[in-house]
């Protein structure tokens, strides 16, 4: 069959949130963007049976997303089969299937790889499927999104918070922090011994960007300009924790899962984490933990953190039927009931505003979380594909403010590196 000109990704590097940086290189990967391209060429697929491609590897995870397949299935008549690949492999097995014309049905990305595969053309705009956004927060619906055409619907989303001892800050007789100062204070107060006050990730990985971003963004700085003065002020504000001593040496190598774990050892009297701990941290019994909004620049400023988590997109795979099916698959599982049910599973916070109004009334010790959900942005709203260049630039710019140099310096070079791509 006649086949229209390819369109080639070039090389990239896609970090993730909440794991190492994996250099992934595309040296000439080849994409087929067009229906037309895709139609009839690719391999035969069974009428009835769907595949979704995510990055459920976790036994825990692939039997909840078999369950609501399962479910889905039986709604809509049809079967649904889970593929499920390692999450730093997600993207670079679709462009491999797609060059293949082998993709599946429905492929779950990171919401910060969504914007490459979408800027391919090798997805379909889910409203044209039938799906609605109107229960979905604009944030949320951005967070989906690739230059305002919506390609992903999640069905959870989570950011940052944080954490903090109660046991410990009770018998240090302080308040829970809620701006800079206070964070400040409190953490130097209560760095004592071998317990520092304050952990967070700020290592050379997505993790360390995922956590600056809301002191970032709470101070009035921006991702396409990452030398200004708000940002600069943010990274100096992590530069006086660590001179004060509030913050180990070591948070320049640490993930956020090792973030974690200091705090459960009693190492950390508070840090910055995500919803994803919860299941851990409720495994020690005699950790009495809570969990407030990041703290701010000044009182009363917006605590603006990042979105984190997936989102369920339709490649463009040039069968029209198929991808209607698809979209009423992927209308399921981003569903409210379904939503719901996978929310209260991994402690996320569900994408429709109805189901999260239910997820705050069933987990209240999570509500701070749900607020701070509601000002979240998505790391690729300005950016787009262009995201993981500046992140990257921005873990290097960690890397070296926090080990000597100056913040100023440090930014310079990385806006220099986001804007050459070197």
């Amino acid at each position: 069959m006649p086949q229209q000109e390819p369109r080639v990704v070039e090389a990239l590097q896609l970090p993730r949130r909440g794991r190492p940086r994996r250099a992934v290189s595309f040296a000439t990967v080849t994409v087929l963007v067009a229906g037309a391209a895709l139609t009839g060429c690719g391999q035969q697929r069974d009428a009835d049976v769907y595949t979704v491609m995510n990055s459920s590897t976790d036994e825990t995870y692939h039997r909840w997303d078999a369950q609501a397949m399962a479910r889905c299935g039986e709604r809509l008549g049809v079967t649904i089969e889970q593929q499920s690949v390692p999450a730093a492999q997600v993207m670079t097995k679709a462009l491999r299937m797609a060059s293949s014309k082998s993709l599946p049905d429905i492929v779950q990305f990171d919401a910060s790889e969504m914007p490459t595969f979408a800027e391919a053309g090798g997805l379909i705009d889910l409203t044209t499927l039938g799906l609605s956004t109107d229960d979905i927060p604009r944030g949320i619906v951005d967070f989906g999104s690739y230059e305002g055409t919506y390609y992903g619907a999640a069905r959870s989303v989570n950011t940052l918070a944080l954490f903090y001892n109660k046991d410990v800050l009770d018998r240090a007789g302080v308040k829970v922090p809620t701006t800079w100062a206070e964070l400040r204070q409190t953490a130097k107060k209560l760095t004592q011994g071998k317990r520092y006050g304050l952990a967070l990730s700020a290592g050379g990985a997505e993790d360390g960007v995922f956590q600056f971003t809301p002191f970032m963004w709470s101070n009035g700085g921006d991702e396409t300009d990452l030398d200004g003065p708000r940002v600069v002020e943010a990274l100096d504000f992590w530069k006086d924790l660590l001179a004060d001593g509030s913050l180990s040496k070591s948070t320049v190598n640490w993930t956020q899962a090792d973030v974690n774990d200091q705090f459960m050892a009693g190492n950390a009297a508070m840090m910055i984490n995500g919803p994803w701990q919860v299941e851990t941290l409720n495994t020690k019994k005699s950790l009495r933990w809570g969990i407030a909004q990041i703290p701010v620049p000044e009182p009363g400023a917006d605590s603006v953190g990042p979105l984190g988590g997936a989102v369920l997109t339709v490649p463009n795979t040039g069968d029209p039927t198929r991808e209607k099916t698809a979209g009423r698959i992927v209308a399921c599982l981003a569903g409210e009931k379904e939503q719901l049910t996978y929310a209260l599973n991994s402690w996320m916070v569900p994408a429709n505003s109805k189901a999260a109004a239910v997820w705050r009334e069933r987990v209240p010790e999570l509500d701070a979380l749900a607020d701070q959900v509601a000002a979240a942005r998505s790391r690729t709203a300005k950016l787009g594909a262009g995201w993981p260049s500046a992140s990257l630039a921005l873990q290097s710019a960690f890397q070296s403010a926090l080990t000597g140099q100056s913040s100023e310096a440090a930014l310079q070079r990385a806006q220099q590196r986001a804007t050459s791509g070197n």
